[in-house]
């Protein structure tokens, strides 16, 4: 049989081409109109693949079945681009008017797309099934649970998980994973507050909803030093205050949006019914009425020790032992963790860093297509140790 690494290493160009024709197509969550008919058009040539389409509006499952019955494998790629007009120079630049896949997730679905067609050829050498998940809306509100709620987690009924992220935080040729919390649980949320507009003159027959706004703002970033345990990292960020419309009006409206990270997933819970008690306070103090808009996002995501143990030893086969590295935990969300809730699986970081690279969500993010063949094999020596 061929080894794995030859049959990974002929699918340079190919896994190039396909990354260069995603970047160049980014879309919103939920409007992957044009991705989703790509990857569905790619996995449709494959005959050994089943394709199923339009779930969650844009998400698609690709089913492969082994030799014999057993269990069955998810892999996960995310489709969705970002609202960031690149920057990159690159030749294969976006066409999409201030859109760009400025997240990487184009070689996410590169990886997965090119792990299906090397695995569709080694069907003999699996038991169980293999589902290739991609979907919709990462970035926001989050593609996952829709796609799970549709019950793509069933027929047949998925017992593991894996995805990748590319990371610049780690040196391309690296391979990072941990067991246990890896990413924060995310929420977001948004306050409207009313106060009594007037002239700048007369504060005593006003009451000032920007200045109620920023002792609102105070009060909220003294939560993670007042009310959260030290030992259970938070992050609390308002992203915007908004008010007034002129100099001289105090004005009657201020508005406040940020978002809460943590990794403590009864924190999270916890956090609107402590917001809740300082903006009511503070709003009752200066005379104001107020609205608080809390979306709960997405769970810590949680590594499974076993899972974490199987993908340290195919790695080994992929890179040099000192190139498997211990990440971190991020403060970053990222909506596979309503997988991992019901499945035994985990999530790893492919390097794809260099000197003075930028960053993720960045206009000038890019990366070296090379890294990429190191998570496909990475996925591939993964799903035939899990399924033999």
């Amino acid at each position: 049989m061929e080894n794995i690494k030859t049959r990974v290493a002929k699918e340079k160009s190919h896994i190039t081409a396909i990354r260069q024709k995603l970047h160049k197509i980014p879309e919103k969550g939920f409007l992957e109109k044009k991705t989703a008919r790509f990857v569905e058009e790619y996995l449709r040539e494959i005959p050994e693949i089943e394709v199923s389409t339009d779930i969650a509006q844009t998400g698609i499952i690709g089913l492969l079945k082994g030799n014999k019955p057993g269990k069955t494998l998810l892999i996960r790629a995310d489709m969705d681009g970002l609202p960031i007009h690149e920057q990159t120079g690159l030749s294969f630049t976006s066409t999409h008017e201030n859109m760009m896949h400025a997240c990487g997730h184009d070689g996410h679905m590169a990886m997965a797309l090119v792990t299906a067609s090397i695995l569709a050829g080694m069907r003999d050498r699996f038991s169980g099934n293999i589902k290739f998940m991609f979907q919709p809306a990462e970035e926001g509100p989050g593609g996952a649970k829709p796609m799970i709620e549709a019950g793509i987690l069933e027929n047949p009924q998925v017992d593991y998980s894996v995805a990748c992220h590319l990371w610049p935080g780690a040196p391309a040729g690296n391979l990072a994973i941990k067991s246990g919390v890896l990413m924060a649980a995310g929420s977001s949320f948004t306050i409207e507050i009313t106060g009594k507009g007037g002239h700048g003159a007369m504060p005593h027959l006003c009451v000032d909803a920007i200045d109620t706004a920023v002792q609102v703002a105070n009060g909220l970033q003294r939560v993670v030093n007042q009310k959260i345990n030290p030992l259970s990292p938070s992050v609390i960020t308002i992203g915007s205050l908004h008010g007034g419309s002129a100099p001289n009006i105090i004005s009657e409206k201020a508005s406040l949006t940020g978002t809460i990270r943590t990794f403590n997933k009864t924190i999270w819970r916890d956090y609107p019914k402590i917001f809740e008690q300082i903006i009511s306070g503070v709003c009752d103090s200066m005379g104001a009425s107020y609205t608080f808009d809390h979306t709960q996002g997405y769970p810590p995501l949680e590594n499974d020790p076993d899972m974490v143990e199987i993908m340290k030893r195919c790695m080994e086969k992929v890179v040099a032992k000192d190139r498997i590295v211990e990440p971190e935990s991020t403060m970053g969300a990222e909506d596979m963790a309503f997988v991992l809730e019901r499945t035994k699986g985990c999530y790893f970081f492919v390097g794809s860093g260099f000197e003075g690279c930028a960053p993720l969500h960045n206009a000038e993010f890019r990366y070296d297509e090379s890294v990429l063949l190191t998570g496909v094999e990475s996925f591939v020596r993964f799903a035939l140790d899990l399924l033999n």
